[in-house]
């Protein structure tokens, strides 16, 4: 998990695929948090991607970097602790001039379930899973 964390970091954006009915939905996201021993996202409650997220948790990440892309497909578990939501805003302080930890719109969510498969044009793909 910390391997895939500090790529998808070191990218700075990733994008997140949700889906909504049959249709998948993409965008770009730039929050991630290891807490709790558990690799977190976050977003607002009032956004169609945490509605997404409820109606059918599974997701995938794409971050690509230095040659390198990684693939992460999970289960989102919301989390509505104020500690998990605080380390996700101490992580990033630029969120904190929108969000608060105990607003009714910040939301941070967990993957459970997750493969991650490192890959690349010059390397055999590495899977990671937790």
């Amino acid at each position: 998990m910390q391997e895939v964390y500090e790529f998808v970091k070191a990218c700075g954006t990733y994008y997140l695929a949700t889906v909504e009915g049959d249709q998948p939905r993409v965008r770009p996201f730039g929050t991630v948090n290891i807490f709790d021993g558990k690799f977190y996202i976050q977003t607002g409650k009032v956004k169609e991607c945490s509605k997404q997220m409820h109606a059918n948790p599974k997701v995938e990440i794409c971050a690509f970097g230095k040659g390198k892309w990684v693939r992460i497909a999970g289960t989102a578990v919301a989390d509505e602790r104020i500690e998990a939501k605080q380390s996700m805003l101490d992580a990033y302080p630029s969120l904190q001039k929108m969000y608060k930890a105990d607003d009714d719109n910040t939301e941070v969510l967990y993957l459970k379930d997750v493969t991650a498969t490192f890959s690349s044009f010059t390397e055999a793909p590495k899977v990671i899973k937790w």
